[in-house]
């Protein structure tokens, strides 16, 4: 076995800032990234492809954030999507529901908000007309000005106020006008505390397919969704595009078993024939192990959430197994993976890797996890 091997076990390590090498050593045994009985040459060994995927476009928008790069571009609009096209990344995220007249649109929030008269207005967006929709925030037309564009972060109404705006979309200009070199990620968006009928399931499901059957052409498209059930009936639906699981790795608990671990989350791809799982990446961390059982599943394993902005978090999931990470800071860390990338083939890894990296990757890793 190489000796580039990593997982982070955090049950086995009570301080992370206290692995040594023996600690590494075990560790190790968690690691995917290098398969027993995988051919190399000259003592070096040939590491997957691993992807990188920009979060809602260039980045979510974090708006009561001092960081200018978490409110730099509009998330989920044409714009974010085309500006995230300058890195080199394989794929965006982006979340589409379908509005009351049936048009899929690109938006993220469960509520669109608004202040009219002096009070703050909510409105559910999929009760909202496809018009009444665009309504809000910035217009098409110039010289038209749409409704005030709010929201709540934990009970705080802030204005959506980002340094380069950009008007909301539809799935379909999403396909004719962003860049084709992007793949896209496709969120189908329901809310996580609403009981969905299998009819109205299929028939939002249906209306997102044939969109996409009819604009994808050659353009790589993922499905993912939070919710199992949406998940598991467009694989039913279809064959043509992978499938994955969106699970936030236990970090949040839901009514619905199948939302609320990991090892859930693995349990219903490999039912229900998913393509892979899109997990928390706190969750890895927690539950390394599971990595190893998922893609001992024939699954493929993503990851999204703000560790994926910590470059050291990045390597260490790189090291892991994981296959792909979701990112909101693109710049850089679509610069930093390339630190780890030697050609489109793979990343060539020698035998000889110094295990202090490892340790200090381990070490960084806890301390954001504490903060």
């Amino acid at each position: 076995m190489a000796a580039v091997k990593a997982a982070i076990h955090i049950s086995d390590v009570s301080h992370l800032d206290q692995v040594n090498d023996a600690t590494a050593a075990s560790l190790s045994l968690y690691a995917t990234r290098l398969p027993t009985g995988l051919d190399g040459h000259n003592g070096r060994k040939i590491i997957p492809k691993f992807m990188v995927v920009g979060h809602r476009g260039h980045g979510m928008n974090i708006l009561q954030s001092t960081d200018k790069r978490m409110k730099a571009y509009k998330e989920n609009s044409i714009l974010s999507f085309n500006h995230a096209a300058n890195y080199p990344l394989d794929y965006i995220e982006f979340d589409v529901q379908v509005t009351k007249d049936d048009t899929p649109i690109i938006f993220h929030d469960n509520f669109i908000l608004s202040e009219e008269n002096g009070k703050i207005v909510e409105k559910r967006v999929t009760d909202l007309t496809l018009d009444e929709f665009f309504s809000y925030g910035p217009q098409r037309e110039t010289g038209q000005v749409g409704k005030s564009l709010l929201r709540d972060y934990d009970g705080t109404i802030v204005g959506w106020n980002v340094e380069i705006d950009d008007h909301s979309c539809t799935l379909e200009e999403a396909f004719q006008k962003v860049n084709p070199c992007l793949g896209f990620n496709i969120e189908l968006k329901f809310d996580d505390y609403v009981v969905y009928e299998q009819e109205y399931l299929v028939h939002v499901l249906q209306v997102i397919l044939k969109v996409v059957r009819e604009n994808a052409q050659e353009r790589p498209v993922i499905f993912s969704s939070f919710q199992p059930d949406a998940a598991l009936l467009m694989k039913k639906l279809q064959d043509k595009y992978p499938v994955y699981f969106l699970t936030n790795g236990g970090t949040e608990l839901f009514d619905d078993e199948r939302m609320n671990s990991l090892d859930e989350a693995k349990k219903l791809a490999i039912s229900g024939g998913l393509d892979g799982v899109v997990s928390e990446a706190y969750g890895i961390f927690k539950n390394p192990i599971v990595v190893r059982e998922i893609k001992e599943s024939n699954l493929s394993l993503l990851t999204y959430g703000k560790l994926n902005n910590v470059p050291e978090a990045v390597h260490a999931q790189y090291l892991m197994g994981v296959e792909g990470v979701i990112v909101d800071l693109v710049q850089e860390i679509t610069s930093a993976v390339a630190c780890l990338k030697t050609g489109d083939e793979g990343v060539e890894v020698t035998e000889n890797t110094d295990k202090i990296e490892l340790s200090s990757l381990l070490n960084l890793v806890s301390q954001v996890m504490q903060h």
